[in-house]
């Protein structure tokens, strides 16, 4: 039988830190929805173990296996073993897509590992779905991409921030780089905004270096592993030399947080790797930042590459209770929304339940604006929401607050 043929193949080292204990299986989306062990994060291990030992090939069934998996991670947070499913996942597609070349794979490898790191392209695309959208076209216009709202980023001074720099209005305390991403400039530059300019009136100079590209996980979870390789060493290169790259989407910071896995010289850069939400938490709690008065309620979703992934849950209610804002738990086990990258695309039915379900956690709330850091996240919320309500990450709500006191001070004056 085919053995692994790809440098990203999950390790017996790997495999062999899973003791099959199922601690991990109510964590599990997949295997809540359909209770099949093949669904289940040991299911899948069994079946990476079955290919390692060559008992079975590489097919169709265990395709199938491995992409109905959302690679939310949710099942690292609950195990005792400290296995690292994300990263044997990854090199599971990998192998995948090596066996497979087929067009469904070869189509994912062009979209997520060259034409996604085109910011030309992807802005282009972009208006495309936008215009399609408000014109109410048929089809995927209308479909999980077409409600993306391109309208709800605010103008920037350049059809990317990648290639700027932007100062405090004093002396500044430090720099900072800037991850500008893919979707991140075209899609939620409202976000970029918020993040650049709370970080300047933290006395920082932010730099969002021209040379840098997608941060690859898109790549990374659709098996494109060599582009993957390729872009982190693009931005290893590029990001040299700063003490901190923030990134405000929790997708790319997890990914970048496991460089060293992907390229030489890795490890160096995902040291250096913050989540937006940490490293502004950060200096609310040195008192950088200024802390505003209130209780406004606003409903919490954690996206999982920011909660089971890198561990990073209090930061964001943080900078929430900083805002004036007081946050309410919708998930206490932060279970998937089903957006997962292109797991809307490849699983639609799945993906929809999830939706809903998060849907109507939020909806029983009763509250009409939710605070998420991942723009996934953030499209899957608005796609099953209705229009009443609004998602935003919550350096946004910071970013609001800070404005409201310069207004005050200025009407004072």
């Amino acid at each position: 039988l085919m053995a692994w043929v790809t440098e990203w193949a999950p390790t017996a080292e790997e495999l062999n830190t899973c003791i099959d204990c199922g601690l991990c299986l109510p964590t599990c989306p997949t295997f809540r929805l359909t209770g099949d062990e093949s669904a289940s994060p040991r299911g899948r291990i069994a079946a990476m173990r079955a290919i390692d030992r060559g008992v079975v090939p590489i097919d169709e069934r265990f395709s199938g296996v491995m992409d109905l998996c959302l690679q939310c991670r949710a099942c690292e947070t609950a195990c005792p073993s400290l296995v690292p499913f994300g990263r044997m996942m990854e090199g599971a597609r990998a192998e995948v897509a090596a066996h497979k070349p087929d067009v469904a794979t070869v189509g994912k490898r062009v979209l997520f590992g060259r034409i996604i790191e085109s910011r030309a392209t992807v802005a282009f695309g972009s208006s495309l779905l936008g215009l399609g959208q408000r014109a109410g076209l048929p089809g995927v216009m209308t479909g999980v991409l077409g409600k993306v709202d391109a309208l709800r980023s605010v103008p920037i001074p350049a059809p990317s921030t990648a290639g700027h720099e932007w100062y405090p209005d004093g002396e500044p305390t430090g720099t900072v780089a800037f991850l500008s991403g893919c979707v991140m400039d075209p899609w939620y530059s409202a976000t970029h905004v918020a993040v650049i300019q709370v970080l300047r009136t933290a006395g920082y100079r932010v730099v969002a270096p021209k040379r840098q590209t997608c941060c690859g996980a898109l790549a990374a979870h659709e098996g494109a592993a060599y582009d993957a390789s390729r872009m982190a060493a693009q931005n290893v290169e590029v990001f040299a030399g700063f003490d901190h790259v923030v990134v405000d989407s929790a997708g790319c910071s997890a990914h970048m947080k496991g460089y060293g896995h992907w390229t030489d010289g890795g490890d160096d850069l995902a040291q250096r790797v913050v989540d937006a939400n940490e490293f502004i938490a950060g200096l609310i709690e040195s008192g950088s930042l200024p802390v505003f008065d209130g209780e406004l309620p606003i409903a919490v979703q954690d996206p999982c590459h920011l909660r089971h992934a890198q561990r990073i849950v209090e930061e964001p209610r943080t900078i929430l209770r900083a805002a004036g804002c007081e946050p309410v738990e919708i998930d206490p086990v932060g279970m998937c929304c089903g957006a997962a990258g292109a797991y809307q695309l490849s699983h639609p039915e799945v993906s929809e339940q999830l939706g809903l379900q998060k849907a109507e956690q939020i909806a029983a709330s009763g509250l009409t604006r939710v605070a998420s850091a991942n723009p996934g996240c953030e499209m899957q919320l608005r796609t099953y929401l209705g229009p009443e309500y609004e998602v935003v990450h919550p350096v946004e709500v910071y970013w609001e607050a800070l404005q409201m006191k310069e207004q005050r001070t200025k009407t004072r004056v």
